[in-house]
């Protein structure tokens, strides 16, 4: 029983670290940009629909972000983030 419950947080460790990474990237993808534009974080929250406190904790790098808000994201830096050649 104590292994599978080790297994298992080892597992979600590994699920959280991935995710966490893309986070982290994505963020240093909007520092930048941001940086490149001479954007605030006010104005970009203004851009994107969302409080100033939210495009802080995505700054950040350890927010879990959904498709929306990466949208919301690239249409308000004029960046691509999400590839957009789907397999099919």
């Amino acid at each position: 029983m104590n292994s599978a419950l080790a297994q298992t947080k080892e597992i979600i460790t590994e699920d959280t670290n991935v995710w966490m990474s893309y986070s982290q990237m994505i963020a240093a993808i909007m520092t930048i940009r941001m940086e490149e534009l001479s954007m605030t974080q006010k104005a970009l929250a203004v851009k994107m629909h969302c409080s100033q406190q939210y495009v802080s904790k995505v700054l950040k790098g350890r927010e879990n972000l959904s498709l929306e808000t990466l949208c919301k994201i690239e249409n308000a830096l004029d960046v691509k983030i999400l590839n957009n050649k789907i397999n099919k």
